[in-house]
């Protein structure tokens, strides 16, 4: 039995199958993202979402459903579904008998005599989805009719009728290909045996997606069917389904489907359902090798990308692609700053803390290979530009003072992990001396001196030597209250602001601590664990604060105001159990299985299989935002190579 499975009386209930959504993506950077019962709710629901080189290197939707029609008898069953104003239609969820997901996406129709299974997969480096029917049992002659509904459009806006659309076809081999615009590529809509295709090109207007209405954006959709295709199956038969933005070769459509299922991380247990979703969040394209942040609204983001590499690439033991990340990344620098934010050619460098970020992941690279020597001398020119830069003083008024702590930006600028800005004023102002900041950069600066005494690159060590000391003369200083018993989440001139918040564990987590009293880093721990600590994660602000929002809810507006004042963020546990580690030691690894082992429920919630990208602050702790989030599955898959090394 598969380790995910949802039976009929599950299916069935709108209310409970509508919110549990399934994403597939590929290294191509292709997604393909619905409901369990293939009702698309969101302008990101599709099955076939691909990156387009030639427009802006976004993602767009070619094909956003597949309907599909039994025939029997002149008799006809739509196993589709839709919403429109005020109703579904057609209802043929009615039809679903179970969903699993092993070994890929499987579901099974049953109507009078007819069983129907139908199986869909991504091809892993090509822009193309597969979707193969079975017909299992059928008691007379049986046709079965395909319609495509056809977006043509980014992912992050709406298709609307319109007179420009190109709705000419060419035929190909077993079916047609198409392109409503002509700045994007052709779609191929190809099927493994010849079907007769009608052309007959009709809008379908007022497509309603409710939880884009929930969210306060435009919520319906006009979707061109250019026609349907139509063919008999008989009992037994397979027929596979291609749909690409390159022309299929029909013959060994079968063949590649199977080829594909054998490649496939098996989904029958937790851990593995964390591995395979770990795989889905690298790209390849164009000889470069991406993670994308989330599904299905983030790109590419850096400070995403380096916080993920360790928990990913360890887990699933490719230190290859570690690297080739890490190369592409360093290729896309400006100065000292990589992408905050990138998507083609449209990249944004405004972050205090990526450079901070790419430099730990450099080092747990290194420590996991035990190579320090040979990262050094493949990546200490780029540590090297960080440090000084940032030492020297450079972009967003980030520089080190005299104490040796950094300073970064000025009021106004948000260059933090808590970046949300509401009509041009930042939520969470934390310019100044930032805790988590100091806390990477005096990290930063002791794994460079560990690699340069390595590599005996003097040099670097006489200009750096000192710096560390002072910023731990200088750290407790500034931001620990020893009434208060825990660290100011920042500082500036006239201020300290000691809204608890989670980025101070960051003091006490990475490799190298400003901090040497164990009795304070013991302190930070309780009171992070007594107001942050959730079973979904750490609160991004204290309960007890004025300003805590405990529900992501509402439009924007509402939700930016939530996002770092009280949501919950699961990619902050790595964090929590590693510094739980290094104070407690194996200890600690009842409570690191326990919040490990939380998340085990989650894989039949919301993104089925994988972790969403946050939680409420307040119980029962919903979650929301991206289904499926790099950082959420790496920070877990992490935790859980901290408790087998603890365990030995």
């Amino acid at each position: 039995m598969s380790y995910i499975k949802f039976d009929k009386t599950q299916l069935l209930n709108l209310e409970y199958s509508l919110k549990r959504e399934v994403l597939r993506s590929n290294r191509a950077g292709s997604y393909a993202y619905t409901t369990i019962i293939c009702c698309n709710t969101r302008k990101y629901h599709g099955l076939l979402a691909c990156p387009v080189d030639t427009l802006d290197g976004g993602t767009h939707m070619f094909l956003s459903s597949l309907d599909e029609t039994i025939i029997q008898h002149k008799s006809e069953f739509n196993l589709a579904i839709h919403k429109y104003p005020g109703v579904f239609d057609p209802k043929g969820h009615k039809y679903l008998r179970d969903f699993s997901i092993e070994p890929n996406l499987n579901l099974i129709y049953s109507v009078g005599g007819v069983v129907l299974k139908k199986e869909l997969i991504l091809i892993t480096h090509e822009d193309r989805i597969l979707i193969r029917y079975t017909l299992i049992n059928a008691h007379s002659p049986t046709k079965i009719r395909f319609k495509p509904f056809l977006a043509f459009r980014s992912i992050h806006s709406l298709s609307k009728a319109n007179l420009y659309a190109n709705t000419k076809y060419i035929p190909v081999q077993n079916g047609i290909k198409i392109r409503l615009y002509d700045t994007y590529p052709f779609l191929y809509l190809q099927f493994s045996k010849k079907v007769d295709y009608v052309h007959v090109p009709t809008w379908y207007y007022n497509i309603e997606y409710p939880e884009e209405r929930d969210r306060g954006y435009e919520y319906h959709e006009d979707l061109l069917v250019p026609g349907f295709f139509e063919t008999n199956i008989k009992k037994g038969e397979t027929i596979v389904f291609s749909a690409g933005l390159e022309q299929a070769k029909t013959r060994s459509l079968g063949i590649l489907f199977d080829k594909e299922v054998k490649s496939r991380v098996v989904r029958d247990s937790f851990e593995k359902c964390l591995l395979n979703a770990a795989q889905q969040f690298i790209v390849r394209r164009k000889k470069e090798t991406y993670i994308i942040a989330g599904y299905p609204w983030f790109g590419v983001w850096g400070r995403d990308t380096f916080i993920s590499l360790p928990g990913l690439m360890f887990s699933l033991n490719d230190l290859k692609t570690y690297k080739d990340v890490l190369n592409t990344m360093i290729k896309k620098m400006k100065g000292p700053f990589f992408p905050n934010t990138c998507c083609g050619d449209y990249a944004n460098y405004n972050s205090a803390d990526t450079s901070l970020w790419f430099i730990w992941a450099v080092q747990q690279y290194a420590e996991y290979t035990k190579t320090h020597k040979q990262i050094w001398k493949e990546y200490g020119k780029v540590i090297k530009n960080i440090l000084n830069s940032f030492r020297t003083g450079t972009d967003f008024n980030i520089k080190m003072h005299e104490n040796g702590l950094l300073w970064q930006g000025m009021p106004g600028m948000a260059l933090t992990w808590m970046d949300v800005i509401v009509n041009g004023i930042p939520v969470t102002p934390r310019y100044g001396f930032a805790v988590e900041i100091n806390s990477l950069w005096y990290n930063a600066i002791m794994f460079a001196l560990t690699c340069a005494k390595l590599s005996k690159d003097r040099k670097f060590i006489i200009d750096w030597i000192e710096i560390p000391t002072k910023i731990e003369e200088n750290f407790i200083k500034t931001f620990y209250d020893e009434n208060k018993g825990y660290l100011a989440d920042v500082v500036t001139e006239n201020n300290k602001d000691f809204s608890v918040r989670p980025n101070q564990i960051f003091a006490i987590s990475l490799p190298y601590s400003p901090i040497k009293d164990v009795e304070i880093k013991k302190n930070i721990i309780e009171k992070v664990k007594k107001e942050l600590l959730t079973p979904k994660g750490l609160r991004t602000l204290s309960p007890n604060h004025p300003d805590y929002k405990g529900r992501y809810c509402g439009n924007q507006v509402e939700r930016d105001l939530a996002y770092h004042q009280g949501t919950v963020w699961p990619w902050l546990l790595g964090h929590f159990v590693e510094a739980l580690f290094r104070i407690y030691k194996e200890e600690a690894l009842p409570q690191a299985e326990e919040l490990f082992y939380n998340f085990e429920e989650d894989m039949i919630v919301h993104g089925i299989g994988t972790i969403s990208e946050i939680y409420d602050g307040d119980p029962p702790h919903k979650p929301d935002g991206a289904v499926s989030q790099a950082w959420s599955v790496s920070e877990l898959l992490r935790i859980k190579l901290m408790i087998d090394y603890y365990k030995k």
